[in-house]
This record gives structure tokens, C-alpha cells and sequence, in this order.
């Protein structure tokens, strides 16, 4: 009895793990098909944020009122995070506990990604600290562009938010970099199309004062949305100008140009 009890227990976790794999692969396939733009927007569709949440612009973006939906950060009064004596930027983050372990995986893989390519290090929150990324499920994807000081949040949703593409688009928000078809030099490669947004949505393509860092605009960013962001029709809200065919906003992670306006921010 004491045999087949252990059995019975071993095949029930050995199940359980055939279905955590099943459900992970299932997510990475539909990640796949989707760019970031689309499974942002997905997951922020319908959302019913708590009171202490933001309020959103762009889709993502959280801001402390409307009135600074037109404002850059980093050029209005400087957002960027601490550079250390040995060149590196250094800036602590905490994960909230209710992540399971394969979801902390995909988080800490696309805080680390940023190593790889730049002098940007995130490392662990410790005591002490005085600013910080706090990763946790709220209502959505979102993050406050550049630091803010002490514990600013970056929310990556259980429901739809955990995928590479928008851990590394929620970080380079909180690194001061904005959407790419809101930046000042957007009409030269980008006609928004304003009757086919959803009414009442038009402000998310205003354009700012944005550091582009002397780099040329780019359709492959993993800042960029895609064609129909924003769409009450099923219409294209944005086409590439001069060539409408161009493919764009379909990025699933950073592009060389995202990483070099990263470096040349830090000056890494």
C-alpha cells in the first residue's frame, strides 16, 4: 500500500511537471506569432487597475496624470540611473515572490540579456538601497519611463506579460527610452493614419521630444508597435512611408539599434 502511495505521488508530480512544460511551450509558440506590440496590447486591453495603480499612455507607459503625456523624462529633467566608478550602471531590482519559478526564468533571463550588450548590470535589491525596480503582477504590462527614485514598479502580468520581448521592452522604459513611432523624427517614416484609432486614442500618437541618440529610426525595434495598434476598425493605424509594405513592429527582442541608442545613452 505504502509502494503504490509513493507511486501514485510520483506520477501525479511527474504529471504536473508534463503540464507546466505543455502550458510553457504553448506560451513561447503563441510569443512566437505575436510581436511585442500585439501581445502588449493584448494583455492591457481590458484591464481594471487597482486604485493605486497609474494611469497609462501609449498602451504601457505609466505617468502620473495626462497632463505629462508629452513630456520625455530624460529631456525635461534627466532619468537616468546611476553610473559607477568602474563604468557599470548598476540598478537593483526585487521580484515579487508570487511568480512562479519558470516565470522568475523568463524574468531574470531578460534582466540579464542587458549584460550581454551594454555596461547596464541589474542585480538584486539589497538593504540599503535607495532606488530600485520593483518587478510584480499587477494589472498589465507597464513601466514608468526612466528611474523615478526609491522603489518604482515595473509590471509584468502572470496573465500575458511574461514573455522575453516585453521584459526587455518594460526594462528599456525604465531606462528612459520611449516608443519608437512617438519620436520627434516619426512623420519622416511613419504616417499615422488618426480615422482608424480607437476615438478617444489619438493622444497615444503624439509625438515628443525624444533622445534619439543620432540613431536612424527603426521599423525592427522592440520599441516599435505594430500596424494596427490602437485600431477600432481592423485597420492600420500607422504605415511605413515611402514603402507601405515594409514590415515593422514585429520585433520579439531589442535590435542593434535599441542596443546602440542604449549604449550611446550611457555612454557605456
Amino acid at each position: 500500500m505504502l509502494v503504490f502511495s509513493w507511486s501514485l505521488v510520483t506520477l501525479l508530480l511527474v504529471s504536473s511537471s508534463w503540464a507546466e512544460e505543455e502550458v510553457a511551450t504553448l506560451e513561447e509558440d503563441t510569443a512566437r506569432e505575436l510581436s511585442v506590440g500585439e501581445l502588449l496590447e493584448r494583455a492591457n486591453r481590458d484591464r481594471t487597475p487597482d486604485l493605486d495603480e497609474p494611469i497609462l499612455i501609449e498602451g504601457d507607459i505609466a505617468v502620473k496624470s495626462l497632463a505629462d503625456r508629452n513630456a520625455d523624462p530624460c529631456t525635461a529633467r534627466g532619468c537616468l540611473w546611476q553610473k559607477w566608478s568602474d563604468g557599470k550602471v548598476y540598478i537593483p531590482y526585487y521580484i515579487a515572490n508570487h511568480y512562479s519559478s519558470r516565470e522568475r526564468a523568463i524574468i531574470v533571463r531578460g534582466l540579464e540579456s542587458f549584460s550581454a550588450v551594454s555596461c547596464i548590470r541589474f542585480r538584486p535589491y539589497q538593504n540599503g538601497d535607495h532606488e530600485w525596480l520593483s518587478i510584480e503582477s499587477r494589472d498589465g504590462c507597464y513601466s514608468w519611463v526612466g528611474r523615478q527614485g526609491g522603489g518604482q514598479t515595473v509590471s509584468l502580468s502572470r496573465q500575458g506579460c511574461l514573455y522575453h520581448s516585453t521584459v526587455q521592452h518594460e526594462l528599456l522604459h525604465a531606462l528612459g527610452f520611449n516608443h519608437e513611432q512617438t519620436r520627434s523624427d516619426r512623420d519622416n517614416h511613419i504616417r499615422v493614419l488618426w480615422e482608424n484609432i480607437i476615438d478617444g486614442m489619438a493622444y497615444n500618437f503624439d509625438k515628443i521630444a525624444t533622445l534619439n541618440q543620432g540613431t536612424p529610426y527603426d521599423y525592427n525595434s522592440v520599441m516599435q508597435y505594430e500596424r494596427y495598434a490602437f485600431s477600432k476598425n481592423n485597420r492600420p493605424t500607422m504605415l511605413p512611408i515611402p514603402d507601405n509594405n515594409v514590415s515593422f513592429g514585429q520585433a520579439t527582442q531589442m535590435s542593434r539599434n535599441d542596443i546602440e541608442r542604449l549604449n550611446r545613452l550611457y555612454q557605456c
